[in-house]
């Protein structure tokens, strides 16, 4: 068996993005939020992204040995890229700099990066896009619990730290 090294390029960039999280944890700024019944457990949160870094690794790999850094294939790479730096930048936004509003436009922009990538992967390789459903998915339910929480905790300042 041969490594892929393009594979593992792919799988160094995700886990790459996948840092910000573990730089900038939740924490007791976090804790002292108000949340609906319906917001997972911290422990979800992990299992989940690593499943999904993992796939978006695979996707991008298969596209990239289907169509290489040319025509299409350049720029759903390109946006699927850009798709990562939004990822990478929520932590920082919603944990670090505590800008639920900011990370509330950075998910918008992700899900939207998101979705472009998933529709330009399906014109390649079909199961690429496929591979970015379950992400697309997420990040929707992601959106979803960034706008309560703003509206859950708008109140008490705690939305939008200065």
């Amino acid at each position: 068996m041969s490594i892929s090294w393009s594979l593992l390029a792919f799988l160094a960039l995700c886990f790459a993005a996948a840092t910000t999280g573990s730089i900038y944890r939740p924490g007791a700024w976090y804790r002292t939020l108000s949340k609906p019944r319906w917001n997972p457990p911290d422990w979800v949160f992990p299992i989940a992204w690593t499943a999904l870094y993992g796939m978006m690794a695979v996707a991008a790999w298969l596209v990239y040995e289907a169509a290489g850094f040319s025509g299409l294939g350049a720029a759903a790479l390109v946006v699927w890229l850009v798709q990562l730096v939004l990822n990478a930048l929520w932590s920082a936004l919603f944990f670090g700099a505590k800008r639920m509003d900011w990370a509330l436009w950075d998910v918008a922009a992700l899900w939207l990066a998101i979705a472009l990538t998933t529709v330009l992967f399906a014109l390649i390789v079909p199961a690429a896009a496929w591979l970015m459903a379950p992400y697309l998915a997420w990040v929707t339910f992601a959106a979803l619990l960034n706008l309560t929480l703003i509206r859950m905790n708008s109140e008490t300042g705690q939305a939008v730290s200065t």
